[in-house]
């Protein structure tokens, strides 16, 4: 399962994390963000102990979508030692947020 971040928790668990981080930010609303639940929750599980993979309902979290721009969801954030080094767009496959991971770990 997916960890859940807000915003009163983004910037000591994102921000402040030495791990590389993915952000999914959705709303229970949105069918993209829906069929993405699944892909999360199973990178959640693959990357436990290497990446914190979680998730930010941008309804219940408005703080951290205006900071970051986010103009649709759903959208993912890759953040590594807290700076932001990947913003996607989008509903995405697996294996295409697996390289964006993987090439921020290796960066």
């Amino acid at each position: 399962m997916a960890y859940e971040f807000s915003d009163a928790s983004f910037q000591t668990e994102v921000i402040g994390s030495n791990k590389v981080t993915l952000v999914d930010l959705w709303a229970e609303w949105c069918g993209p963000c829906k069929m993405m639940t699944p892909v999360v929750d199973e990178l959640s599980t693959e990357y436990e102990g290497v990446a914190v993979i979680g998730k930010l309902n941008v309804d219940d979290n408005p703080e951290v979508p205006t900071q970051y721009n986010v103009r649709g969801i759903p959208t993912f954030l890759i953040f590594k030692n807290g700076e932001l080094k990947e913003k996607i767009v989008g509903a995405q496959t697996k294996t295409f947020l697996k390289e964006k991971i993987d090439a921020v770990i290796k960066g």
